[in-house]
């Protein structure tokens, strides 16, 4: 797979990448991230759909929030961009994104899948991404090597060198807007999974230790048209490195919502 620079297009206040005719697929990435890393989705899915990938506000070629930027405002970025419904997916923050999408602005989802996406975090999960956000200041990258082990362990890849880059050319001011967010943000509120209008498909792996298996579930099983699944030897970053996988239960999924 192919990880390097694409070009891209104003979408809205962002830059994105677009590639493909059809339904709309909307893909949002996750924190120290770019559109890039979708690349494998957007390789399988431009022959048949309309694929857009935005680059997350202070992420890529998008510009910067605000000080103080809520969920909520990264939400507004995405949504004043739109301009016809979209089957939407989020990995990690882009799963907040996406959830937060749906819920509150449903005329625009026409179904929501929420890659890596947490839900109630435990007391040592909260106290480590508190942690984390504590060591950012806004004017340089951390070392993005403990990320990095987190999402693939030790061993070096493609995908590994990819994101090296990505988190080390990325924002500062940007990342630690999106960091912060990502960090307070414990999940949608029970009473909006459980009135969502659209169908959702709940994905992680099951090597995943921080957006679980049971969070996935725990969510699927609120909503009304809820699924969860969950993939075998994935851990976070499963959409570069278990592409084949994550792309043929989005595939189904989206057939699915297209009946």
């Amino acid at each position: 797979m192919n990880w390097d620079a694409r070009d891209r297009v104003p979408f809205g206040q962002l830059s994105a990448i677009k590639a493909g005719a059809g339904d709309t697929v909307l893909f949002l990435h996750g924190v120290g991230l770019r559109a890039e890393a979708w690349a494998a989705q957007i390789d399988h899915f431009a022959p048949e759909y309309s694929v857009i990938v935005p680059d997350m506000p202070g992420h890529g070629e998008s510009e910067c929030l605000g000080v103080g930027a809520k969920l909520t405002d990264f939400t507004d970025r995405i949504a004043g961009a739109m301009s016809a419904p979209a089957m939407v997916v989020g990995h990690s923050m882009g799963a907040m994104i996406a959830m937060d999408l749906a819920i509150r602005y449903p005329g625009k989802v026409r179904g929501v899948a929420a890659l890596n996406a947490i839900y109630r975090r435990d007391a040592a999960a909260k106290a480590a991404v508190t942690s984390r956000v504590a060591t950012l200041d806004g004017n340089a990258n951390s070392d993005p090597e403990p990320t990095l082990c987190r999402w693939f362990g030790e061993r070096e890849s493609p995908e590994r060198r990819a994101c090296r880059k990505w988190l080390g050319s990325v924002s500062p001011h940007g990342y630690r807007a999106a960091y912060s967010v990502f960090a307070t943000e414990d999940g949608p509120s029970e009473t909006a999974l459980s009135v969502l209008s659209c169908p959702a498909l709940f994905m992680t792996g099951d090597a995943e230790p921080n957006s679980t298996p049971a969070m996935s579930r725990a969510m699927a099983k609120l909503v009304p048209d809820g699924r969860a699944h969950i993939v075998e030897g994935a851990a976070h970053m499963m959409p570069m490195t278990h592409a084949d996988a994550v792309n043929s239960a989005l595939l189904s999924f989206f057939e699915d919502v297209s009946r």
